[in-house]
């Protein structure tokens, strides 16, 4: 599992992740493999949650895109909408989650940060665009606590990912350093 982050604040947006691998009981830290959890591509930061096995396929999917468009919701949602069906053409994605769904699912959990701003999407592809924070993972819920507790307090986006990772890794037992952070400028007429 894993704690992965995204915050905008003061013009700045921040991406963040713990570098943690768990195969059952096993801990895979970031001494003994390089545990990358965030694609870039193009001007977009892609941070996974989940299956192990998405971090090579949705890396692999998304830089080989033609149209990889991730600047609003819409976009986001199309082009998961196309990453759906290459999934299962080309990757041999298993689409059943819970037989009350009622779509298809992706398998994935990640969010997105870009000059744009910061969204969500999730395995049935419902795609959210959040103001202030958000995190992702096994240890969502412990940073998500810092990140509210600290983005008042704290002056930068970059500064209040921090914390949120941090807690993660301290108090979830599947997410652990050493972190990663991306931040850059937010797009000035967001």
């Amino acid at each position: 599992m894993t704690t992965t982050v995204v915050v905008r604040k003061a013009g700045q947006i921040a991406i963040a992740s713990d570098s943690l691998v768990t195969f059952g009981e096993v801990r895979l830290s970031g001494d003994y493999e390089a545990n990358e959890k965030i694609i870039k591509v193009g001007d977009s930061y892609i941070g996974l949650a989940g299956s192990t096995a998405h971090f090579s396929v949705v890396r692999r999917l998304l830089t080989s895109m033609d149209r990889l468009e991730l600047h609003s919701r819409d976009e986001v949602f199309d082009t998961f909408l196309r990453a759906h069906t290459e999934l299962k053409e080309k990757f041999f994605l298993n689409p059943k989650e819970d037989e009350d769904d009622p779509y298809e699912s992706s398998q994935i959990t990640a969010v997105i940060a870009n000059p744009s701003g910061i969204y969500g999407i999730y395995s049935l592809r419902e795609v959210f665009k959040f103001e202030r924070f958000w995190g992702i993972g096994s240890g969502r819920n412990f940073a998500l606590g810092a990140m509210h507790a600290s983005y008042d307090r704290l002056r930068t986006a970059r500064a209040v990912a921090q914390a949120g990772i941090l807690a993660g890794a301290e108090f979830d037992k599947n997410s652990a350093g050493p972190s990663r952070v991306f931040s850059f400028a937010e797009k000035a007429d967001q």
